[in-house]
């Protein structure tokens, strides 16, 4: 079994359910409410567990009720939390509003992520033994970059989420493997709207990049490539996209950790996301392995 460490977030999903989300000074009604666990992080370690890997957390739950449950829903996926702290502060948490077509805004409130700012004694060691360490920058940028650190001199893949998106300094560029921002995301790093161009421009900073584009599937751009391929998503109604692109990069993690050629990878991770967005949720709405299996083969 492949071994998937994630470093990263971890957050309790307050998430309210409407018709049409409020515009700046706009109350509405809303017709549903739920408290799932999430975080970028967690979300990718869940979404990993679920598609067949082992996987470990490395980050920092608060000491209230929060922490405690965010803690169990790991450890009942077989998640291993040896090396998840348990900080004397709030655990994150993630404010959330869901519209009637499945489009979201989000507001993070770090707190015990704000603590994990380097790793602590153990985690350099986890991360040796690891097929693929999965990064995101919901935790401060200095525990990120020793990470993808300590995977570089250990000669593990590191694949990093660029969200919520903030200029990425080169020394993270320069032990980052694998690059997967969403196309707004591209944007922001790159000031092209174009995914395309956006992609050959970051390959200038990383050996490998795919922009998730929604509905529209994946972009893949290598510098072993002539042009960026783009693999379609398969056609579903979207519910709920909340946690849709860490079920995709967990999936990816597991699926390229097996040795799948990277559009077989892509179009694996592919179904897993469209299974994810038919559901309310993040963690709550990833698929399982023989899910993602019947949907990759249908």
């Amino acid at each position: 079994m492949t071994h998937i460490v994630v470093l990263g977030s971890t957050n309790m999903d307050l998430i309210a359910y409407v018709g049409k989300a409020p515009q700046r000074g706009e109350t509405v009604t809303g017709r549903e409410f739920r408290t799932i666990p999430g975080g970028k992080g967690a979300n990718q370690a869940v979404a990993a567990a679920r598609a067949g890997a082992d996987v470990s957390m490395i980050g920092a739950v608060g000491n209230d009720p929060y922490g405690t449950q965010l803690r169990s829903v790991l450890e009942n996926l077989s998640i291993g939390t040896d090396h998840l702290r348990t900080a004397e502060c709030a655990s994150g948490s993630a404010h959330i509003v869901v519209d009637d077509e499945g489009g979201n805004a989000i507001v993070v409130v770090p707190g015990a992520n704000g603590t994990v700012t380097a790793l602590a004694p153990g985690d350099e060691g986890l991360i040796a033994g690891a097929d693929a360490l999965l990064l995101q920058l919901e935790i401060p940028l200095t525990a990120v970059t020793e990470g993808a650190r300590a995977a570089r001199r250990h000669g593990v893949r590191t694949i990093l989420t660029p969200a919520p998106v903030q200029p990425l300094p080169p020394e993270l560029l320069a032990v980052t493997d694998l690059l997967v921002p969403n196309e707004h995301e591209a944007t922001a790093l790159t000031g092209l709207t174009d995914p395309h161009k956006a992609a050959v421009v970051l390959l200038d900073q990383v050996p490998e990049v795919v922009v998730t584009l929604g509905a529209a599937g994946s972009l893949y751009a290598s510098r072993d490539l002539a042009e960026p391929v783009t693999v379609p998503a398969p056609p579903v109604i979207a519910v709920d996209s909340t946690g849709a692109g860490d079920t995709f990069v967990g999936a990816l993690a597991v699926a390229l950790a097996e040795g799948r050629p990277m559009p077989d990878a892509l179009a694996w991770a592919a179904a897993a996301g469209a299974l994810s967005v038919q559901r309310p949720g993040a963690s709550a709405s990833m698929p399982f392995r023989a899910e993602i299996e019947a949907r990759y083969t249908s």
